[in-house]
């Protein structure tokens, strides 16, 4: 056989399949310490292009081999990784190695976008053609999308989403700047993929990405944190990466921006900018699992016979672009907490009404109250007339007052829940903000607090950032309007306003100390003004009469 006859498509740098390949002893031990020990492989046949020096040997750093051992012992792991850190170049070095030494392994690149998972394995491709001949297979099938080689493994490459791979059996998922994947396509990605790794005992499911806000990423990695998962983390600082200093770090920041360091580079955790709730009050809030949660729905806490308790929905149309969602509130006490929250952007408006009526029965026939600007209105009505469900919070209009709420038809005109107005919007935004930031109501979901990191002003308004969803985060806000509506502190007996006003009280006198206070000589320090029989009121110590009192 000719050398052309043994290149795959004529291409000298690949070796085409069923060539005999003559070995040598030291090739046979070279070739075996390769294939137990990744790291010896990687370090002496990998191939990397340099922006310098052009095509040079894969020098590690002492994270990059760190990374590389907790993988090949773990099926699960999750990397947060500062940009530029050679985190892909890392990765294809351990993918090369692990369909070359391993056969008939299936291998899924999944990137944000198909061209990045097209780029990845662009370059396993460039370092694959720089073996020597002896450590390749024969190339069975070799293109932009993917590969096959003639021990049996495959790799193909392809942007996440929940179609993807959908169908196909893999053994290892490598998924690449996870944290740019929009949060609704992760999350299906994820229910329509895990079943084809999760009934393997070897498979192997890696994800590395550079924070992007609090995501499906987010939650990975606060999971694996508190041992909620099966995920070993591997956290890598800026520094480690050689050339890293503070001169460098100050130089980043000039050229870019503080908040932008802290996301690519010290890989925290931030959401959006011009968040309604501040960014260091939204990175304190921890969530929890829920002790149930079923079909949309999550509970935190069972219902308790002695607490009240108040359900705010916000209705989609159910055509997969927002959430039907609502909220259950136990406002017995200060602070207030979330109970239970359903979403679901399938529900179809006809069926949601059911779902408010069982979900508030169940919480103590708790008081109902429904967002209706669009399709809310009939599930409302659906509510009030199909269920006849009492605790129906209906608002009317009380001219210059605006809506206001109460228990039944109360004059005005009264509509059977509350219309989201710019003028309801914008207290409910004033209100929740404030009620969330002085821990009035504790955050525990992790949806909600996902939206509240990217609830962001646009124009004179709250909305969620573009690619978002906030659906969860209006029920919240329709609830801090709904506080100050004196329906609701007769229901609790609890003025929220005024008892923040008794709590910073004493900050706000030391914040007017400075200025000082008159004293008019009327009222004495000792508290001994007298009042005559006339009804003028005098201070035995100055003798001066209040003529205005």
């Amino acid at each position: 056989m000719t050398g052309y006859e043994q290149h795959y498509l004529g291409n000298p740098l690949l070796k085409k399949s069923n060539v005999p390949v003559e070995w040598t002893k030291e090739q046979i031990l070279e070739y075996q310490k390769c294939m137990e020990d990744p790291l010896h492989f990687i370090q002496n046949y990998i191939r990397i292009v340099s922006l310098d020096e052009g095509l040079v040997p894969f020098t590690m750093f002492p994270f990059q081999k760190d990374m590389v051992g907790t993988i090949h012992s773990n099926r699960f792991t999750i990397c947060r990784m500062p940009r530029q850190s050679g985190k892909s170049t890392t990765m294809v070095s351990y993918i090369l190695h692990y369909v070359l030494f391993n056969p008939s392994m299936n291998v899924a690149i999944l990137a944000n976008k198909a061209s990045t998972a097209r780029d990845i394995l662009g370059r396993l491709q460039l370092a694959y053609e720089n073996l020597p001949k002896w450590l390749q297979q024969g190339v069975m099938s070799w293109n932009k999308g993917s590969l096959e080689l003639e021990n049996g493994s495959k790799i193909v490459a392809s942007s996440t989403s929940s179609s993807a791979v959908r169908g196909g059996s893999f053994n290892m998922i490598f998924l690449d700047e996870f944290a740019f994947v929009p949060t609704n396509v992760a999350s299906d990605f994820f229910s329509s993929v895990y079943p084809t790794i999760s009934s393997g005992k070897s498979t192997k499911v890696i994800i590395v990405s550079t924070p992007n806000g609090m995501n499906l990423f987010y939650k990975l990695w606060t999971d694996a944190e508190n041992k909620r998962n099966s995920y070993n983390i591997i956290d890598v600082h800026w520094s480690e990466v050689p050339g890293r200093d503070d001169k460098w770090r100050e130089e980043t920041i000039a050229n870019t921006s503080e908040e932008q360091f802290q996301r690519e580079f010290e890989c925290e955790f931030l959401g959006s900018s011009n968040t309604l709730i501040h960014p260091s009050k939204i990175k304190t809030m921890a969530f929890q699992n829920p002790i149930e949660s079923n079909a949309g729905l999550d509970m935190y806490e069972r219902p308790n016979p002695a607490n009240t308790y108040v359900v705010i929905a916000d209705v989609s149309r159910g055509t997969n672009n927002d959430y039907s969602a609502f909220i259950v509130f136990d406002v017995s006490t200060v602070p207030y907490r979330i109970v239970a929250k359903y979403r679901d952007n399938e529900i179809k408006p006809m069926l949601f009404p059911n779902i408010i009526h069982d979900v508030a029965k169940a919480y103590n026939q708790a008081y109902v109250m429904v967002e209706v600007n669009d399709i809310g209105e009939q599930v409302a009505s659906a509510l009030q007339f199909d269920l006849e469900y009492e605790n129906l919070i209906m608002a009317s209009m009380r001219g210059r007052a605006g809506q206001v709420v109460g228990g039944g038809f109360s004059g005005g005109k009264a509509q059977l829940g509350v219309r989201t107005t710019k003028a309801v919007k914008k207290m409910g935004c004033s209100n929740i903000k404030q009620i969330i930031e002085t821990d009035k109501l504790i955050i525990n979901d992790y949806n909600l607090i996902n939206e509240w990191s990217t609830f962001i002003l646009k124009g004179q308004s709250y909305e969620a950032e573009e690619g978002h969803c906030d659906d969860l985060a209006m029920c919240c806000v329709l609830f801090g309007w709904l506080v100050q509506q004196t329906y609701f502190k007769e229901l609790t007996d609890d003025d929220i306003r005024a008892r923040m006003y008794a709590e910073q009280q004493g900050q706000l006198e030391q914040d007017m100390a400075p200025f000082g206070f008159m004293d008019n000589g009327i009222d004495d320090p000792h508290g001994e003004t007298v009042i005559d029989e006339y009804g003028q009121r005098w201070s035995p110590v100055v003798r001066s009469y209040d003529s205005n009192w």
